[in-house]
């Protein structure tokens, strides 16, 4: 049960994260320049979080990695920007509820088939109409004035 705990937890940090640097690329008035910054920041903090379980090792085993699954830093560095590019112009709310309603979808699919090490979790109707109601909710999220 903590676990679901702190993933919820994670995604509150998540939404104000993003709104952060969002706010970052309004006041600077460039968004590439403020997600850079972010991203600079970033790294430093992801270096100091790795010496803390420093293993030599791991760099002879990065051949093993599949070099298409590098991409995923750069794939983070432009979600981080089109979310603090887009929140100022659509809003908060439905930035974050479109995003999580593409994640639920996604994750359904990904848990379907056991993509990316996921555990295979087979799509069932009761998931569907979950999704579907989700689906609901953003459009009244979004679209309701």
């Amino acid at each position: 049960m903590y676990l679901y705990l702190l993933m919820l937890l994670i995604g509150i940090v998540l939404a104000v994260h993003l709104a952060m640097n969002s706010e970052v690329g309004s006041i600077l008035q460039n968004p590439e320049m403020g997600n850079a910054v972010f991203w600079c920041i970033g790294a430093i903090t992801a270096i100091i979080i790795g010496f803390t379980h420093w293993d030599i090792g791991v760099f002879s085993k990065m051949s093993e990695v599949p070099i298409w699954l590098f991409a995923a830093g750069a794939i983070g560095a432009a979600l981080v920007f089109g979310i603090a590019w887009i929140i100022p112009q659509i809003g908060a709310a439905p930035a974050f509820v479109l995003m999580i309603c593409g994640q639920v979808i996604a994750g359904l699919v990904m848990s379907h088939f056991g993509l990316l090490g996921a555990p295979v979790e087979p799509i069932s109707i009761t998931k569907i109409l979950g999704a579907l109601l989700m689906i609901g909710g953003v459009s009244l999220v979004t679209f309701s004035k």
